[in-house]
């Protein structure tokens, strides 16, 4: 098995993406609780984590609990939101304002990525993450999360980011040798 975990909470007021946003104390907590969990239920021999700031403060909780190295990783990396990474969300310019309310899969961030090409971008990485070392634990993003989910289910692609279920330090297993992919904790 394969699992993967979406980062600890960081502060949600601003826009996320390829962002250097920090995790808050209650993501911290989050993360120590998903990571005892492990430790107790599950054998992690390796952790890779997405090399985005609030990732990476998460294996590094993670693997000081679990006593395993972590390798950070560009290719589990969120969508990049280009001009808007990182903005507070209540100032964001009046130029940008059509990302925030009108969003399509195909709606592409200035100097960013679409929902398409996010998809288009983890689906090759998928391949790799079929063949990974059993017991691996992936450190990421629910939008990443949400693009395996697409594509393991067959569904097509749509703008509904909380339809699986991928909150903040959620645990998801994925089993490569019937590629299904399923949230556990």
């Amino acid at each position: 098995m394969v699992y993967l975990m979406r980062h600890g909470l960081d502060d949600e007021c601003y826009i996320d993406g390829w962002n250097d946003n920090c995790l808050i104390p209650e993501g911290k907590l989050e993360v120590i609780d998903a990571a005892l969990w492990m430790r107790k239920h599950l054998k992690i021999k390796r952790v890779i984590s997405s090399d985005i700031k609030r990732a990476m403060e998460t294996a590094e909780i993670v693997s000081d609990i679990l006593g395993v190295e972590y390798l950070p990783s560009s290719e589990l990396r969120e969508q990049n939101k280009g001009a808007l990474n990182g903005l507070l969300k209540n100032k964001v310019p009046k130029l940008y304002q059509p990302y925030l309310d009108d969003v399509t899969i195909d709606m592409r961030y200035p100097q960013g990525e679409s929902l398409q090409d996010l998809y288009n971008r983890v689906s090759p990485y998928l391949k790799k993450i079929m063949t990974l070392e059993e017991n691996t634990l992936l450190i990421t993003h629910r939008g990443v999360i949400n693009m395996i989910y697409f594509i393991l289910n067959k569904k097509p692609l749509d703008i509904d980011e909380q339809q699986f279920d991928v909150t903040t330090s959620s645990l998801h297993r994925l089993d490569p040798r019937k590629h299904t992919i399923k949230r556990i904790r």
